[in-house]
């Protein structure tokens, strides 16, 4: 070959040596989550790319997956003409459930210009197994044995019936014990991947070879155990070693066993403390071996000698067991474990993220309480207060427990009580969260101990510490020192996906204090509040929902979220309050929570706000059938179209004491409800295919809307219900304002639409620009004020110090959003009902929302939402604000906007994903301008500032 034709050849394989414009995979996701992530059908893959230049997009890729063990080739997609770079289908390939291997996966892509990217790093996912049922659920007593009442009527005033505190007392106490269980074997190949399936109920930590698998705490994530049970998978290949190999157990109560003791909400059993276990082994021979929960198991007590999640816990360091969960114990005067029953529920892989101790907090301040205060203490608190005690103020409110280094006498024991306030003597105060909760230590007196509890948490700022004294005091008693002590801040794990910034101090502290009350309630549920009641209350996952997926990622949790909600729906359709619901809410005065449209709408709402932000309409057809049945109970419950139960505007303000909804009629907020699940349901119908229900629920969304307005609507006002700020802004934000037809069925009346929305203006300014609305207007009140373009009232209403606004509160002193907006009024300091504010700060302040949305109209939208592979970028500069700075974790990479508005000019600074396309509305212009990846800069004139 001559030089000539060498050249031409090096010339044309060029182009196969380039990378596409220097494109870098640099995340790779399964069903939209990290890790080792376990599936129960072929996954869905997804990954996002970076790169230096601007109008980077993909036109290609290739997929390729193998067996992480045997590096065998499972499935090639080859390049596949295509943008989608998310939600990417594996149906073709030939995955198996009933395979032991983990897969490994990478992918390469094309640029416009058609040139390869280099391929990504590897990523892996699991199928789960089609069943665990090899392995027997082990325990220290039967449930028979045991005698646990059975129903979900424990609560209040029932618990204090004699027959059914008699029920309670006669059980045996072994089926509140936690225990202690291992189980040793034998691994004599070499190991080439290890995989553990691990169920404990209530809650457990799991052990091998004496070190704990995983940080979780309060495993698995708690549910309805009738319905759904959820195991956790482990890749636990680095744990093993070949010869003897010991699991070990650690079991608590959570929420599958409530046998109170202390305070509790509510007392419930699902059972005694169980375990489901699998360990699957593969050796580097191609052999397998399989370790499964059975008889062969023992268990002793453990040291925790009581637990309860409402209750507190308490931990007997002398039970302490050296080695237990180590080769080499001698476990001759353990327990032969007993076979139980297996709980109702479906077993199913736990898929969103686990909670953790996520922060720490260290001691900011330390009261000594006097003789006489801890007199008085011991009457405001009806408990006896320890003459020792001492006060730790750590800075933040927050759900979790203390963590301790003691070091003492062998049998002394310590008393951590904590809380979120103070009585008048300086004192823990739980009146208003529920009361008795504490931790109770008892040491060994081997030196520094280090300790935290397992199975309980609290929501609290300060500790009192009782029966012992701090590093450096004086200690005349000889009481146990504590070395070190810390708030342990638990939530759950799923990532923080979101930064918030401006120049107003406020709006930045009030975004904090949202933030760690939403951390504080984002257990394995979003919970109301983390002491008193630790209950999922519904309402709020769909009216805080659009803040909260600004904030956090919920991919996972979200589905989660679904099946609790499905699993709570009654055979009637109905929807309680409460998901997981473990306490049904009857008697006098109690049928306003047990159900509640404001509540139950979630079920159906939630899934297209999950559908707008990911792209992924799953949700809507997974759960069609229970959306439809919901609707369905709703209709049988209203009278001529109108709903007439439940709570209303929850926590309404006004010069009353908040709670039920005062401001705002009950049946006009349950048939705005109404209204909207309909709407949505004829959304989900239209998604689904089914041409018979979108035009029954179009028709009757239509009676509805109809029959609102006849019953609601004054038309010598123009105001619907009261005139209240909530009886008028639901109506605007639903586009249920009367028609020019006069009914309210056709063609929208803009004037009148006017009118309305001028006297929603008219009662804020009314009330000195505050609001009035409460936990569910308050989110209806912001957004239908921003959609009008009263951005400007809307800063005004929160940008001051008094109550009503978040502005009160931080100068009350509060590190976390209160249930109510004058914390002094009582009740929690630890709700995020009231955040809806967060919503507004991203897609008004910031201005980032999908381009395509599930917002209900007066127009039929068919259109697909993508997620944000096309999103929208339209920021509101208003009041004095200087600056606002954010970014965004999309599934397709990271949206920033930073702007800045000074001395009459507007600058825009914004970076857009690879293969994504951003529509800007820069303030003053007229037209959008539609920009794809890279970043890019906008300045224009602009009054102001």
């Amino acid at each position: 070959m001559n030089i000539r034709k060498q050249i031409l050849l090096l010339l044309l394989c060029l182009p196969f040596c380039v990378q596409a414009k220097n494109i870098t995979i640099s995340r790779l996701t399964c069903e939209m989550q990290e890790g080792l992530v376990v599936v129960e059908t072929h996954p869905r893959l997804g990954w996002v790319m970076e790169s230096p230049q601007n109008g980077t997009r993909q036109t290609a890729y290739e997929l390729d997956i193998r067996e992480a063990c045997t590096n065998r080739s499972v499935w090639n997609s080859g390049k596949v003409i295509s943008s989608q770079s998310q939600l990417v289908s594996t149906n073709v390939a030939k995955l198996s459930r009933n395979g032991s291997y983990n897969y490994i996966w990478k992918v390469r892509v094309w640029d416009e210009t058609d040139t390869p990217s280099a391929w990504s790093g590897e990523a892996k996912f699991r199928l789960a197994p089609e069943n665990l049922s090899s392995g027997k659920w082990i325990g220290a007593i039967t449930r028979a044995d045991a005698h646990l009442p059975e129903g979900r009527r424990f609560h209040g005033s029932e618990l204090k019936k004699p027959e059914v505190k008699a029920a309670w007392d006669a059980v045996d106490t072994l089926a509140k014990k936690s225990i202690s269980l291992r189980r040793a074997f034998q691994a004599n190949k070499k190991i080439a991947e290890a995989t553990a399936y691990v169920c404990g109920l209530g809650f457990y930590e799991f052990s091998l070879n004496g070190k704990k698998v995983g940080e979780s705490e309060f495993a698995p994530l708690w549910s309805d155990y009738d319905k759904s049970v959820y195991y956790n998978t482990y890749d636990v290949t680095t744990l093993l070693k070949r010869g003897e190999n010991v699991a070990g157990i650690l079991l608590g109560n959570g929420f599958y066993n409530v046998q109170g003791g202390r305070y509790r909400k509510l007392q419930i059993s699902f059972g005694p403390p169980t375990l489901l276990f699998t360990l699957e082994i593969n050796y580097e021979d191609g052999s397998k071996e399989t370790i499964y929960s059975d008889d062969q198991w023992k268990y002793d007590l453990s040291p925790i000698t009581f637990n309860c999640i409402y209750g507190g816990e308490d931990y007997d360091a002398r039970r302490e067991q050296k080695g237990w969960n180590q080769a080499g114990f001698n476990d001759n005067r353990w327990h032969s474990v007993v076979l139980q029953e297996a709980p109702k529920g479906v077993l199913r892989p736990q898929k969103a993220a686990p909670v953790k101790i996520m922060e720490r907090y260290g001691i900011q301040k330390v009261t000594k309480l006097t003789p006489e205060e801890v007199t008085a203490a011991c009457k405001s608190t009806k408990r006896t207060v320890d003459p020792s005690a001492l006060v730790l103020d750590m800075g933040q409110n927050l759900a979790g427990f203390p963590e301790i280094t003691v070091r003492g006498k062998k049998g002394q024991k310590i008393t951590l009580l904590v809380a979120e306030a103070l009585t008048s003597e300086g004192a823990c105060d739980q009146r208003q969260t529920g009361r008795q909760h504490y931790y109770e230590y008892t040491l060994k007196g081997e030196g520094d101990e280090t300790w935290h509890p397992r199975f309980s948490y609290y929501g609290f700022r300060y500790i009192q510490v009782e029966g012992a004294v701090l590093k450096g005091q004086k200690n005349p008693q000889k009481l146990p020192v504590v070395k070190q002590i810390q708030s342990c801040f638990i939530y759950n794990s799923a990532k923080k996906v979101s930064t918030f910034d401006s120049s107003n101090p406020i709006f930045n502290a009030a975004h904090r204090l949202i933030e760690k009350a939403v951390r504080s309630n984002m257990q394995s549920v979003f919970t109301d509040c983390p002491h008193r009641e630790k209950l999922g209350w519904l309402e709020q996952v769909h009216l805080n929902g659009p803040g909260l997926l600004y904030n956090y990622d919920l991919a996972a949790f979200g589905p989660q979220i679904m099946q609790n909600m499905a699993d709570a729906q009654h055979a009637n359709g109905a929807m309680p309050t409460t998901a997981p619901e473990y306490v049904v809410f009857e008697g006098p005065g109690m049928d306003a929570f047990a159900e509640s449209p404001e509540w139950g709408g979630a079920l159906v709402i939630f899934p297209f706000m999950y559908y707008e932000t990911y792209g992924d309409d799953t949700l809507i057809r997974t759960y069609y059938q229970n959306m439809r049945r919901y609707a369905d109970y709703l209709t049988t419950r209203a009278d001529k179209g109108i709903l007439s139960f439940g709570l209303g505007d929850w926590y309404d303000y006004g010069d009353f004491r908040a709670g039920f909804s005062r401001n705002t009629p009950v049946p006009l907020v349950a048939t705005a409800h109404y209204y909207m699940t309909i709407q949505y349901l004829v959304k989900a119908a239209a998604l689904v295919g089914n041409t018979y229900d979108v035009n029954h629920y179009s028709a009757l969304a239509n009676d509805i809307k109809k029959a609102f307005n006849q019953t609601f609507f004054d038309d010598h006002t123009a105001q619907y219900g009261t005139g209240s700020q909530c009886s008028n802004a639901l109506p605007l934000f639903l586009h249920m304002i009367k028609n020019t037809d006069g009914q309210g069925i056709s063609g929208e009346n803009q004037a009148l639409n006017n009118q309305v929305f001028m006297n929603l203006v008219k009662d804020v300014e009314a009330h000195g620009n505050r609001l009035t609305t409460g936990d569910v207007g308050n989110r209806y009140l912001i957004q239908t004020l921003a959609r009008h373009g009263e951005n400007e009232l809307i800063y005004k209403m929160f940008n001051h110090e008094e109550a009503p606004g978040y502005g009160f509160q931080l100068k009350f002193g509060a590190t976390t959003l209160t249930e109510q907006w004058d914390p002094r009024q009582g009740s929690s300091w630890n709700h995020f009902m009231m955040g809806q504010i967060d919503e507004w700060f991203f897609n008004s302040l910031v201005g980032i929302r999908p381009a395509t949305s599930t917002v209900l109209t007066t127009e039929d939208q068919k259109e697909v939402c993508e997620g944000y592979q096309t999103f929208r970028i339209a920021p509101q500069p208003v009041g004095d604000l200087a600056y606002v700075k954010s970014t965004y974790e999309t599934l397709y990479g990271t949206v920033s906007v930073d702007w800045t508005h000074q001395n009459g000019v507007f600058t825009l600074h914004v970076a857009v994903p690879v293969n994504t396309t951003a529509v800007v509305s820069v303030p003053g212009e007229k037209e959008p301008r539609k920009v794809e990846s890279g970043t890019h800069k906008f300045t224009v004139s602009l009054p102001g500032n």
